[in-house]
């Protein structure tokens, strides 16, 4: 059988290596071995973020991909195929320590293949979700490993969201110029309607049912013309066409049921760009899992081993589910929680939010130096804390840049802390000024609130509460190599019930509710 196979070879090539390894290689590489052979497709947790070479899994799957005789895909993220091209899969082609090829002649070919796919094909998720989802070019059955699926929801919706420019409507006025002065005041009426939103922090708004009847007159009157191919084109450009088919494919999709319609403004330029999206994927989903057999590998995609929400969401049936212990030696994060601070939502806040940063980013400059990042998502306060502590660090202090001195404070959002993590590296302190739960304030987060309640579900912990997990998990990841020190100053997670599935997120842990600067000395040195 493969996995005996499998399992024999990598513990060959396990041993002829002198580095520290992932301590889970031979049991996930027979687990994804099985799946291939049986065609049954499994949902693996790593508990691992491949921050440093400890923490790479790639491994595990590369080799049952390299050893199964038939084709396969690997969906990857294209720095993660980049490493695997150039640096993984010539070490292991190469590296066999019996000095016989224990892998069957199997091209390694890249996305977009124009040939049949004969060996490994590498392929991006949002290329490889187009594909699924359109019907285009990519066979049935073909095995298949999807790396990083923690961003797998993500990349879905944005596959599924349709948008109307403002390219759009000067395109429309061109082709059909009969209808020219009724669009131009549909979308004057539009404008004026978007643009006496109130700012805020996302630049997006809701469509409100006026302006949902001002597009609705506009796709009963241009529907049956875009329908009909009523746009000239044997004479038009192809970009004129492929716009019009976009156009289409927006009408269709905002006709529908179910959709979460918003319109993204930019006030300097005056323009305004329309978004859809279907509010639940898992019906849309459910279809592409059947397809062929599929291993999806995620760091957390939830605390329970079978992961019911994140399946829920995306339409995944039965299938064999393994989650890996995060329980490893040096991975214990220093967590400082403490117990009386104002809760997040009091005007108590902010005035002890800003005590604690001061007195923690004074503590970490008699510790060794190191990077420290403070976590703020609310705009705002972000912009504030930024300027206040610029005013008594110095030009240490960066808002949402890369550009830092060794001791630097970069004061950042959840996402762009997300994007720069790996190039930055793990801080010696991060402080966290609240839980990442997604803001209802933010209107796209407020419509798919309103969907969970509309089907009676419970929003926080199927919605909100997962989504926070998972970006805590990732954010404080770096921290379990250098033992650096979190510093958690949301008091929901003490007094409110959900506290523990926090906790229980950042297990293993080393926890105190007072300051001590002894845990800002790493390694010994001082």
């Amino acid at each position: 059988m493969i996995e005996v196979e499998v399992h024999k070879s990598l513990r060959k090539i396990l041993r002829s290596r002198t580095e520290p390894s992932w301590p889970h290689h031979l049991t996930m590489a027979r687990l994804v071995a099985r799946a291939l052979r049986l065609g049954r497709s499994a949902l693996i947790q790593t508990a691992a973020y491949p921050c440093s070479r400890e923490q790479r899994y790639e491994l595990s799957y590369l080799m049952p991909l390299l050893m199964w005789e038939g084709p396969t895909i690997l969906v990857a993220p294209a720095t993660v195929q980049e490493r695997l091209l150039r640096v993984d899969i010539p070490q292991l082609l190469e590296q066999n320590p019996d000095g016989a090829s224990i892998f069957p002649h199997k091209p390694i070919q890249t996305y977009p293949s124009t040939s049949e796919i004969k060996g490994l094909l590498l392929i991006a998720p949002q290329d490889w979700l187009a594909d699924r989802l359109q019907g285009r070019q990519l066979p049935p059955s073909i095995p298949t490993v999807i790396d990083w699926a923690d961003d797998l929801e993500t990349l879905a919706r944005e596959q599924l969201t349709v948008c109307l420019q403002q390219r759009d409507w000067n395109e429309l006025i061109e082709l059909y110029p009969a209808k020219a002065e009724t669009i131009r005041q549909w979308r004057v009426e539009l404008t004026r309607s978007l643009f006496q939103h109130p700012p805020n922090p996302y630049n997006c708004y809701l469509i409100s049912p006026p302006e949902q009847q001002i597009l609705k007159q506009l796709i009963e009157t241009l529907n049956p013309l875009e329908y009909r191919g009523q746009t000239s084109e044997g004479n038009s450009p192809r970009s004129l066409l492929n716009s019009h088919q976009r156009r289409r494919n927006f009408w269709h999709q905002w006709s529908k049921e179910k959709q979460l319609r918003w319109a993204e403004i930019d006030r300097l330029q005056g323009s305004f760009t329309l978004h859809c999206a279907p509010l639940d994927l898992a019906p849309i989903l459910a279809g592409i899992w059947s397809q062929q057999p599929v291993v999806l590998i995620g760091a957390a995609l939830e605390l329970e081993a079978k992961a019911p929400i994140y399946r829920m969401n995306l339409g995944l049936g039965e299938l064999t589910c393994v989650k890996f212990s995060s329980d490893r030696p040096g991975g214990i994060i220093k967590l400082y929680l403490p117990k009386r601070l104002p809760m997040p939502n009091t005007p108590q806040f902010q005035p002890a939010l800003l005590s604690q940063l001061r007195t923690l980013v004074s503590m970490s400059n008699l510790a060794v130096a190191g990077l420290t990042v403070i976590l703020v998502e609310d705009v705002p306060l972000k912009q504030r804390v930024g300027a206040i502590l610029a005013s008594e660090f110095g030009s240490r202090v960066r808002v949402e840049k890369t550009a830092l001195d060794e001791n630097g404070i970069l004061v950042t959002g959840w996402k762009f802390w997300r994007d720069h993590q790996p190039l930055l590296g793990p801080p010696l302190l991060l402080i966290i000024a609240t839980l990442p739960l997604p803001s209802l304030e933010n209107p796209l987060v407020a419509g798919r609130v309103a969907d969970y309640k509309q089907r009676g579900l419970d929003w926080f912990r199927l919605y909100l509460l997962p989504d926070a997990l998972r970006e805590l998990q990732r954010a404080t990841a770096s921290l379990r190599k250098s033992q650096g020190v979190v510093a958690l100053l949301d008091s929901r997670v003490i007094h409110r019930s959900y506290g523990h599935q926090v906790l229980a997120a950042l297990s293993p842990y080393a926890r105190i509710d007072y300051l001590d600067t002894t845990w800002l000395n790493l390694d010994g040195r001082a």
